[in-house]
């Protein structure tokens, strides 16, 4: 089983809140779709630097505000270290190409976006209202994962 962590990268757009999107460019697992950023946790890898990391080789992004990073808090043994903290969402596979897990974060950035990135092409920003257009007309346009994360937040936000 995969592990990842995955942003939802909001900022404050003209006609309201934009989220940042790419396109997936894994023609091995199933060609184009719209994606977040984010990917695999490595090994004793934690979910913030993995999601830190995911960010910057995707979009050329530095993460400055994570929702839940407050709650963190790290717990050390002789031998261990473990993280514990809120996340916005998280995501069971029950069927599909990949068996994974995932967290969503809700994060805002700085810097300026690769025109492409990691395995990813075209980081952009997009409306929520679009978005959910696009949710409601054509799902299968967005990687399954996302497509699951994205109708969640659209819930949670139903104010948009």
């Amino acid at each position: 089983m995969h592990c990842n962590a995955r942003a939802i990268i909001e900022r404050d757009g003209p006609d309201g809140v934009d989220i940042l999107v790419q396109v997936r460019n894994k023609p091995h697992e199933g060609g184009k779709s719209i994606e977040l950023p984010g990917g695999r946790v490595d090994e004793f890898e934690s979910l913030i630097g993995a999601l830190r990391r995911e960010v910057r080789e995707e979009t050329g992004l530095e993460l400055v505000q994570i929702e839940g990073l407050d709650t963190r808090i790290e717990t050390k043994g002789i031998d261990t270290n473990v993280e514990c903290l809120q996340p916005f969402a998280a995501y069971q596979t029950l069927n599909g190409p990949v068996d994974s897990m995932g967290i969503y974060f809700r994060c805002r950035v700085e810097g300026k976006l690769l025109k492409s990135g990691d395995d990813t092409e075209r980081p952009h920003w997009m409306p929520v209202a679009e978005i959910a257009r696009m949710l409601n007309s054509d799902p299968e346009q967005f990687l399954f994962v996302d497509r699951a994360g994205l109708v969640y937040f659209l819930k949670v936000e139903s104010n948009l």
